[in-house]
């Protein structure tokens, strides 16, 4: 029989998988915790069943939960749901929470999904153009790829698959491409792959070569009229669907982790420097790096010192002074970027924050990349990034126009 949470804590360990520990957890027949690891199921008498839409209401109580005694609120609702599980729903209900559902679902997956669902004809549900079943184990996609591509654009630009699928459902395509970037909503980094100068001078002819910095990626959102740490929309308000206004009047800076998660209360610094300059609304991709008392980059664990950190964050600003390098703009004074090629958000990065953008120079030759590397490696930086200087900036995409 387990005990206390310590208890808890080496069955985690033992077993590697909280599923499993909430689904076979028993504490001696207590009422509570000890429901899910008997042999109730869903639907026995005498035990309240869960209902999906129930669950769903609670956890969203449980994460705008906020302020004295918040956690001891939580931890109730915690445990008021468990003492409604049975043992499989224990298992799903501990992932959830955890972020560790390990569906094995992809992307791209619940793109098609939704496409399929609600972007197709009635009666193309099945079988092949004709009507006929193929005989292949392999589901046709029905959706055209004027819908799929639909889906995957409002998904890059929204990063809320809810929101898509309800829009595809209930407005169709055309509902899909009104959607646009927001102030105050992270979306998702574009990422590099690995290459060489040589396969950047015979794949874009002109490279843009940025320094690679060593340090922590980071997306800044700011509508000038806001306060620092502010909240994410400029009066809190939001429509039906839970929108938010696509151009607040006023959004504090804040500053998203890669994992789009805010991070703005450990990174004062930053959001007060990029609101004593920026005049406009912006949405700017970039990295905060450490630096020491002369300005030079510190190794990347430094950085890693101030990401998270809710209590001493004025003694680590002191401790870990930090400086913002700024390399892209996906929004700019109540414009979309997105589509417009690398050398135009340059310019309207360094038009929105000039003495934080970062340097871009066009090379045609590896000779040339070669000399820019040496020079940011001297300088304590990590390398160079090869950029394509006609790309477009695709949320979450892993391309070839990107190299490192």
């Amino acid at each position: 029989t387990l005990g206390p949470a310590a208890d808890v804590e080496d069955r985690l360990a033992a077993e590697g998988e909280i599923g499993a520990v909430a689904a076979d957890l028993d504490l001696g027949g207590q009422r509570g915790l000890a429901a899910f690891g008997g042999d109730s199921e869903p639907g026995d008498v005498g035990r309240d069943a869960l209902t999906v839409r129930q669950v769903d209401a609670e956890l969203r109580s449980i994460a705008a939960a906020a302020g004295d005694g918040s956690e001891a609120c939580k931890l109730d609702a915690l445990f008021g749901l468990f003492n409604r599980c049975g043992p499989a729903e224990a298992k799903l209900l501990a992932r959830l929470v955890l972020g560790e559902m390990r569906l094995g679902v992809g992307e791209g997956t619940v793109r098609d999904a939704v496409a399929e669902a609600f972007l197709t004809a009635e009666g193309d549900a099945s079988g092949d153009a004709d009507g006929e079943d193929t005989g292949s184990e392999e589901p046709a996609l029905r959706a055209d790829s004027e819908s799929v591509s639909a889906v995957e654009r409002a998904l890059q630009v929204t990063n809320d698959y809810g929101r898509v699928a309800r829009l595809a459902r209930d407005e169709g395509v055309a509902g899909l491409r009104e959607e646009r970037l927001e102030v105050g909503r992270p979306v998702q980094a574009m990422l590099a792959q690995a290459g060489t100068a040589t396969d950047a001078v015979e794949s874009f002819g002109e490279v843009a070569v940025e320094t690679k910095f060593d340090g922590a990626r980071v997306q800044i959102h700011y509508a000038p009229g806001g306060e620092p740490g502010s909240g994410s929309t400029a009066d809190g308000t939001a429509d039906a669907d839970g929108r938010a206004d696509a151009e607040p009047d006023g959004l504090g800076p804040r500053v998203y982790s890669r994992n789009m998660d805010d991070v703005t209360a450990a990174l004062p610094e930053i959001a007060e420097y990029v609101e004593s300059r920026v005049d406009a609304p912006v949405i700017l991709d970039g990295e905060v790096v450490a630096v020491d008392d002369d300005g030079d980059p510190l190794p990347f664990q430094e950085v890693l010192r101030r990401f998270r950190r809710k209590h001493e964050v004025d003694r680590m600003r002191e401790e870990v002074r930090l400086r913002l390098h700024a390399f892209d703009c996906l929004h700019a004074d109540g414009t979309d970027l997105l589509d417009s090629p690398l050398r135009v958000r340059h310019e309207r990065l360094v038009d929105a924050l000039p003495d934080a953008a970062a340097g871009l120079e066009v090379a045609t030759d590896a000779e040339a990349i070669a000399a820019a590397e040496r020079a940011a490696l001297e300088a304590g930086h990590e390398g160079v990034m090869l950029k394509n200087p006609e790309s477009t900036y695709t949320p979450g995409d892993r391309g070839r126009d990107w190299l490192k």
